[in-house]
């Protein structure tokens, strides 16, 4: 038996006791005579007594942190207790000790300390069986698990049915790159790694299931960002049969109330969550992820200006952000948020004015006319102490310029609000959107139901239509992504078609789906809410790495397996692939 308790677990009560427990040693302290060694598993840290024992004393001269070792001892009552941890009023003097697993002398970081943080991330990453001992990362995984657990019993509380769903798909245009494995039986052919269940999903509701769930795995080859994964990431997904909308907000709602306040000690925004429209999150908050901590809006002043002299805003569209007490920031505060404009947010300026109790100054104070700054007063909220930044471009790039420099400016004068999850549910989004090519592409997911069906796809023009599809964002990230689904084949065929693809073509593509709606679908809906930047908002860290055991590092490589690598000629050939890339 390697041990009978836990370093964490023992207490004043089990004084006069002999143990044995088991675990890393993580700090050694020599006073002479005697040792003192702190022992560490998953559940805590117990003091070690070694004094009076010369082969014991020897043996310890050999322990290095972090080795492996087992003790066996009688639990006694410490003189001098330590309040800061669980076991702080007993140690174990020491009779026994066994070196169950031996740890180099030199670490390539320090382990449990306040310098492992300032270690290279790849170095972490490389060890990161070594990392994975450190308390905040190790508690955060255990955490991880905590809320897998918590979303499992919510789904069965709901009646929602766990099904798991193929890994070896088909590929399909779904938004992202797939990762495509080649078939050995079959020669030419790939399978992909699925970018989200989605299709499964919908042909499980066809198949007769009320209520499907799963923590399913995704696969997309995107590039990494510190809120997202690079290659693989879960979700949780759902769909429901005989659904609408309001049907996947009540449930939603109710997952994230749940696993909020089981999990954290913030204050949790109760359900029923705000609803903001697509095109008005744009127009107040510059994106479609607001964070409603931070109290800053966007407000359109185009009409203020439309017959201004200042040239930089001559023609274009103007937006506001009006900063109540900004006034009181110097000169240097409103140049450094210039250049965060210029360099980080793509602008070519950011215009600003003053409000202090002589009148408007600084900035572009003299192009305000009088008649604009009523209305600013009136109209915009605009008081004495105010500053007013000015963004000046065409529509969508001023919003999307007005968005960073509203989040930048709650960073910089500590507006967030502190200790809370702001919810919100982003809906009505357009169905399709222009592409860089200037081409018509589907601006969500493509197998959403168009408000308004067939009537809106025949006679609406396509950048007009909505669809009912929604996010759930939460202090800044989009949470969950989510959709009613298009169960109608005739529908499905004429969507597609407004977005370039031919009925051969979505026959093709999607053949399941498009001939298992022949067959009698019932309207459907539902939902993927994203596990791993749950994960990171309850664990409030900002790097989605820190809250995954094995994470890929910012270039997508796995550092410690080495991955991606290459391989033989035989296994490429099994699976009739030839390498055409030149040796660097």
């Amino acid at each position: 038996m390697y041990r009978d308790h836990n370093c964490g677990e023992l207490n004043i009560t089990n004084v006069g006791e002999i143990v044995v427990i088991a675990g890393w040693v993580q700090k050694i302290r020599n006073l002479g005579s005697m040792k003192f060694i702190d022992l560490r598993d998953q559940f805590g840290i117990t003091q070690i007594v070694i004094s009076d024992n010369e082969e014991l004393m020897s043996l310890a001269n050999d322990l290095v942190t972090e080795c492996v070792i087992s003790v066996k001892g009688k639990v006694v009552e410490r003189s001098n207790k330590n309040t800061k941890i669980p076991t702080g009023e007993i140690e174990i003097n020491a009779e026994e000790i066994k070196v169950l697993g031996k740890c180099k002398n030199v670490l390539p970081f320090e382990v449990n300390s306040e310098k492992t943080g300032e270690a290279r991330e790849d170095l972490r990453l490389e060890y990161r069986f070594l990392d994975l001992r450190n308390d905040k990362l190790h508690k955060s995984i255990l955490l991880r698990s905590a809320i897998m657990k918590t979303l499992r019993r919510k789904m069965d509380e709901l009646g929602f049915t766990e099904i798991q769903t193929p890994i070896l798909a088909n590929s399909s245009p779904e938004g992202a790159r797939d990762y495509l494995v080649p078939s050995r039986l079959h020669p030419g052919e790939f399978y992909a790694l699925p970018q989200a269940p989605q299709q499964f999903k919908q042909l499980l509701m066809i198949g007769g299931f009320d209520k499907y769930y799963q923590i399913a795995p995704c696969f997309r080859d995107e590039d990494p960002r510190a809120d997202r994964a690079p290659g693989e990431f879960y979700q949780l997904d759902f769909e429901m049969s005989f659904a609408e909308q309001e049907d996947v907000f009540k449930v939603l709602e109710d997952i994230f109330t749940t696993v909020f306040k089981e999990h954290t000690n913030w204050k949790v925004d109760e359900a029923p969550f705000r609803r903001i429209p697509y095109r008005e999150a744009m127009e107040k908050y510059g994106i479609d992820k607001p964070d409603l901590r931070n109290p800053l809006i966007i407000q359109d002043a185009t009409k203020l200006f439309k017959n201004t002299e200042f040239n930089a805003f001559k023609g274009k569209t103007i937006k506001i952000i009006v900063v109540p007490d900004g006034a009181s920031q110097g000169r240097k505060f409103f140049d450094s948020m210039t250049d965060f404009a210029k360099e980080e947010a793509g602008a070519n300026g950011l215009a600003w004015v003053k409000v202090e109790p002589e009148g408007y100054t600084g900035g572009i104070s003299k192009f305000i006319t009088d008649e604009a700054k009523d209305i600013l007063a009136k109209e915009y909220g605009v008081k004495e102490n105010s500053a007013i930044f000015f963004i000046a471009d065409e529509l969508k790039t001023a919003q999307k310029i007005a968005g960073q420099v509203r989040i930048e400016l709650g960073k910089r004068l500590d507006l967030i609000e502190k200790d809370v999850y702001r919810f919100c549910f982003i809906t009505d989004f357009p169905m399709y959107e222009l592409s860089d090519e200037g081409t018509i592409d589907f601006n969500h997911n493509p197998f959403s139901m168009p408000q308004g069906g067939k009537e809106a796809l025949e006679n609406k023009a396509p950048l007009e239509i909505l669809a009912y599809q929604y996010d759930v964002v939460c202090n800044g990230y989009e949470m969950t992504s989510g959709a009613v689904r298009n169960h109608d084949p005739e529908l499905m065929v004429k969507a597609f078609e407004i977005a370039g693809y031919s009925e051969k073509e979505v026959e093709t593509k999607f053949g399941a789906l498009y001939n298992a709606f022949q067959y009698g679908t019932p309207p459907h809906a539902g939902a993927a809410a994203g596990l791993d930047r749950m994960v990171m908002l309850i664990a409030d860290s900002d790097n989605i790495r820190e809250v995954i055991a094995f994470p890929k590092n910012k270039k997508a490589r796995d550092v410690l397996m080495g991955a991606p690598s290459k391989v033989t000629e035989k296994q490429l050939k099994d699976v009739h692939i030839k390498i055409d890339v030149e040796e660097k």
